[in-house]
């Protein structure tokens, strides 16, 4: 889903929140935003700039890819040992002796 806002009027009405000049409510509706809104991305703010514990998008987005790697590899994993298994079970008929 696209953000509504760009990031760069989220980036100014976040420092505005953030120098107290003016209430959270009075903030959110200067700039046409509900509270609960700005909240949030007082939250993500706080997050990115390691003021608050949390995960960082771009640790998120490094998350993702390494899980997508992971799975392709456990797929890989996976057709190699059927492939031995098969191959193993080839040269053990191969190696039988006709009665």
């Amino acid at each position: 889903m696209p953000a509504a806002h760009p990031k760069e009027f989220r980036d100014d009405v976040v420092a505005l929140a953030r120098r107290g000049e003016a209430s959270l409510g009075q903030v959110a509706r200067d700039f046409g935003i509900s509270e609960s809104c700005l909240r949030n991305w007082l939250k993500t703010a706080d997050v990115e700039d390691g003021i608050r514990p949390g995960t960082t998008r771009q640790e998120s987005e490094e998350l993702r890819e390494l899980k997508k790697r992971n799975r392709l590899l456990e797929q890989e994993n996976e057709v190699l040992r059927r492939a031995a298994a098969y191959l193993s079970q080839a040269n053990l008929k191969l190696g039988q002796s006709p009665k």
